[in-house]
């Protein structure tokens, strides 16, 4: 009984045993009847609820929310349905993707009813018909997915599960808002073969890339050459530029050949240049 409606068969009660003490005890007596009737009648429904109303066993009206009135023994209230979001956790375990792999898929939907009556007078247990179809709607789309989609392609996944469960639960009155797959889990003997083969695709990436990278480095050096072989002083500069670089460290002993020491003279990029001037000549 609802706050409401207690209150007021308490007030009506007291007021009939005020009027029989009052030596009035017709008003007194049509005053308990009254608070009788208003106890059995007078129903409340929350602004999320309604109330299915069956008369005789027909359907008679769904109310709600707020105050109304039934008709005690005519009237019976066969379902008070709550139309707020409501929350279902399904899963399905050990089922075979298109590849015939095992998996484990947890999953959650959101819905609520739309339509009270069809909710209670359709089918029997909406809120376990709802759990039931969701779980045999996850196995079938596991069977009709590849593995790499169901992990990859989770959205997609999603929105396919929720229209395949609307399409089912229409009928009686369910609305799906969405459906969110959680959880796949895989064998862990995959696991371990998929990230071997992840493994070897980023070594394969990287050794392309490292092969670019050594023909763009060759590219360069021959490049260097053809601008040292026409330019004796850039060499020689270059050939300083190393001996520095090498003698930076400080408490080390740096050998250096002999050949590297020659390049540093002033005078074998001049001779390097006449030696170039002579061999013009002598071809011309």
């Amino acid at each position: 009984m609802n706050p409401i409606t207690l209150l007021i068969t308490v007030v009506l009660t007291v007021l009939g045993v005020i009027l029989i003490l009052a030596q009035l005890p017709v008003p007194g007596a049509c005053l308990f009847i009254l608070a009788v009737l208003t106890a059995f009648s007078l129903k409340m429904a929350n602004n999320w609820e309604r109330f299915v109303i069956l008369r005789a066993g027909k359907l008679s009206s769904v109310k709600g929310p707020g105050l109304f009135l039934i008709i005690p023994v005519l009237d019976s209230i066969t379902a008070v349905i709550d139309e707020r979001i409501q929350t279902t956790q399904f899963n399905a375990e050990q089922a075979l993707t298109r590849d015939t792999v095992p998996v484990n898929v947890d999953a959650v939907i959101f819905w609520h009813v739309h339509n009270a009556q069809h909710a209670a007078l359709n089918i029997t247990d909406y809120r376990q018909a709802i759990d039931r179809v969701a779980q045999t709607s996850l196995r079938e789309m596991i069977g009709s997915s590849l593995l790499s989609a169901l992990l990859s392609e989770r959205k997609t996944a999603d929105e396919v599960l929720r229209t395949e469960i609307a399409r089912k639960t229409a009928d009686w009155g369910i609305s799906v808002n969405s459906v969110e797959i959680r959880d796949v889990a895989i064998p862990v003997a995959l696991q371990d073969a998929m990230s071997r083969q992840a493994q070897a695709e980023r070594e394969k990436e990287a050794r392309v890339i490292l092969g670019s990278a050594e023909a763009a480095i060759a590219a360069k050096f021959v490049e260097a050459a053809r601008t040292y072989a026409g330019e004796p002083a850039a060499l020689h500069l270059r050939a300083m530029n190393i001996i520095y670089e090498t003698t930076k460290e400080r408490g080390a002993t740096i050998l250096i050949p002999t050949s590297m020491v020659d390049s540093m003279s002033v005078a074998l990029p001049a001779a390097m240049m006449e030696q170039g001037k002579l061999g013009g000549k002598s071809g011309g």
